[in-house]
């Protein structure tokens, strides 16, 4: 049995000292990937709040068919998605405003050089169809292997890969059309 089930088995016997442990193996993952989503530190930190809490409360209900990792990823993305679906929801019903763009955002992990670059690229992230979004993210910005994307995605390797290519696409299209006269390498 490896260490991450053990500990979420001891979580669901109500062992807070467990639940610590598992926090501080994936806190750190999650929050990335929901500030890859959300573009917002504060959504981010709410997010990982949320996500820690429904694995608190379903740790008993962890069937084991995937890792435990790929579990919680599992669960950040449907988190973040719902979260910020909620959130555009609120958004728009407020006051009949409608917000259309959203600040710039900066990764807190870019290194300060490519900070710039990294806005319009996580700009350009945002807007591609929630699949392809969700693979490139979990592929390219948490650096998870195609099969675990596969995993956590619950679809077949070859379809993350044809996400994949068309986000790669889409990225690569939109990005030129914001860039016409830059270099192709």
């Amino acid at each position: 049995m490896t260490n991450d089930l053990h500990l979420l088995q001891s979580i669901a016997n109500g062992d807070k000292t467990a639940f610590r442990q598992l926090y501080e193996l994936f806190s750190e993952k999650v929050y990335n990937a929901a500030i890859s989503y959300s573009q917002n530190e504060e959504d981010a930190e709410e997010i990982t709040q949320d996500v820690f809490t429904k694995v608190f409360r379903n740790a008993a209900k962890f069937e084991g068919k995937s890792a435990v990792g790929t579990w919680i990823y599992r669960i950040t993305v449907n988190t973040s998605l719902n979260y910020l679906k909620k959130k555009n929801r609120f958004s728009f019903l407020q006051f009949g405003e409608v917000k259309t763009d959203k600040p710039d955002f900066e990764h807190p992990g870019i290194l300060l050089e490519k900070r710039e670059a990294a806005k319009t690229l996580f700009k350009v992230i945002d807007t591609l169809p929630t699949n392809q979004k969700t693979a490139f993210i979990l592929s390219f910005v948490e650096e998870l292997p195609r099969q675990e994307v596969a995993d956590i995605m619950e679809i077949s390797l070859k379809a993350v890969e044809s996400l994949l290519q068309r986000a790669k696409k889409n990225l690569r299209d939109r990005l030129e059309n914001l860039y016409p006269n830059r270099r192709k390498r």
